[in-house]
């Protein structure tokens, strides 16, 4: 009796081993070393990724308020110094304000310099300062944003030839100027700088 007991206890001890090495064996091929998709079928997959939401980048919209609009001022009235005092030094080059200019404006600017160059002629220039920068209008088409401004500035300035005789202007006198210009950028452009592409007065 005592060993038929035995054999019975030994026998369910086997059942026990070989039912706990085959509810491993289903675990494993259920959680073992998944990466979270593998073993679900094509249209498993394309469900959980129905479930995946991804924030893609948006492009921003080119909002011009009253503070970009202030902020543009800012940076128009540095461009218009700029670009005065490039265009009306003695060296009858474009250096610094280049990256300021269209390639329209950059042409009529180096012609009109090749022009002065040719007479013999220089400027001299003392840019007092910008006594008011105002935006005339804003207009967007498509992607491009025209800003027009309306500036009033002082300065002095004169031309002389190569004998340093003046051919026109006062070197001390302060003269007011007025000037409308048309800046422009790409709103969907990396590049934050405007250009001038136009001159109106």
């Amino acid at each position: 009796m005592d060993n038929m007991n035995y054999s019975f206890e030994y026998i369910d001890i086997i059942l026990l081993a070989m039912i706990a090495g085959f509810i491993f064996l289903r675990l494993r091929g259920i959680l073992g070393k998944r990466t979270g998709f593998e073993g679900k079928n094509p249209s498993d997959f394309k469900e959980v990724l129905k479930n995946v939401k991804v924030d893609l980048p948006k492009k921003t919209k080119q909002i011009f308020d009253e503070s970009a609009q202030n902020e543009f001022l800012k940076g128009a009235k540095i461009a218009y110094e700029t670009i005065i005092t490039d265009f009306s030094d003695n060296d009858n080059k474009i250096t610094s304000s280049k990256p300021l200019l269209s390639r329209d404006i950059l042409n009529q600017f180096l012609k009109a310099l090749k022009d002065r160059s040719d007479r013999g002629h220089y400027a001299e220039i003392t840019f007092i300062g910008i006594n008011s920068a105002s935006i005339k209008e804003h207009k967007q088409i498509g992607n491009i944003l025209n800003v027009t401004v309306d500036f009033i500035a002082e300065i002095i300035t004169c031309i002389k030839d190569k004998d340093d005789k003046i051919i026109s202007g006062e070197p001390e006198k302060i003269k007011k100027i007025y000037d409308t210009w048309v800046f422009s950028r790409d709103t969907t452009s990396v590049n934050p700088n405007w250009q001038l592409v136009n001159i109106l007065t």
